[in-house]
């Protein structure tokens, strides 16, 4: 059987990376992307749209969309600095765009076999991680959205035995993403982090599921 994968965000610097190596692995892959179908993650109704462009079942189902500075606000680095849009323009992205797209196509995932849904979040949307403070918008976005995550894999074992519902931290990827806060951090280029990622991947299992990973493959701190 030939293993289908279905990348959202597919025109990002992590999704098309992401793209090509699974191409390269031999895959048969499904993209969906803003740039190449209007796909706007905050309205479900373009969701649902352009998930009509999948058809059938796929092994391995992977989310990279988000933004960290949307609407040129930058993350805050004070509590008054937050701001009701900034942290409504988070969400939007970076929980409810994912959590929209769980809910299309989770039902794609197949009910035998082994299969995954994996979705990009952050290590600082970890709050037991989180010793610094700051960047309250996306930390408080990508927290919710490892609880969607979790919950999503709650319920998706119930009808799929042997599917993996996960979260990823990527690490710094040296991407227009980043290119701004990556400071002092090491980054390491798309398609070493592509390759990071789907190996994590091919380690996880069934017990795996609903949990928070990093690039290396170590669970990260709810």
């Amino acid at each position: 059987m030939t293993h289908r994968s279905l990348i959202i965000g597919a025109s990002g610097g992590i999704g098309s990376a992401i793209t090509a190596r699974l191409k390269e692995n031999g895959s048969d892959v499904t993209t969906i992307s803003r740039s190449e179908d209007g796909l706007d993650v905050t309205d479900e109704a373009s969701v649902a749209e352009c998930m009509k462009k999948a058809e059938g079942e796929f092994q391995l189902i992977f989310v990279a969309t988000g933004a960290l500075e949307i609407d040129g606000a930058e993350p805050e680095k004070a509590l008054k600095d937050v701001s009701a849009k900034a942290l409504a323009d988070q969400f939007a992205v970076n929980c409810i765009g994912p959590s929209l797209i769980m809910k299309h196509a989770l039902p794609m995932l197949p009910r035998k076999g082994p299969s995954c849904f994996a979705a990009l979040s952050a290590r600082v949307g970890s709050i037991g991680d989180n010793q610094i403070g700051g960047w309250y918008s996306y930390r408080t976005a990508k927290a919710a959205l490892n609880q969607m995550v979790h919950g999503a894999a709650i319920e998706l074992k119930r009808t799929h035995k042997e599917a993996v519902c996960v979260a990823l931290h990527p690490g710094t990827v040296a991407t227009d993403f980043t290119a701004k806060y990556a400071g002092r951090h090491k980054t390491v280029e798309p398609s070493e982090a592509a390759h990071n990622l789907l190996s994590v991947l091919e380690g996880l299992g069934p017990d795996d599921t609903g949990l928070f990973f990093d690039w290396q493959g170590e669970r990260v701190a709810w």
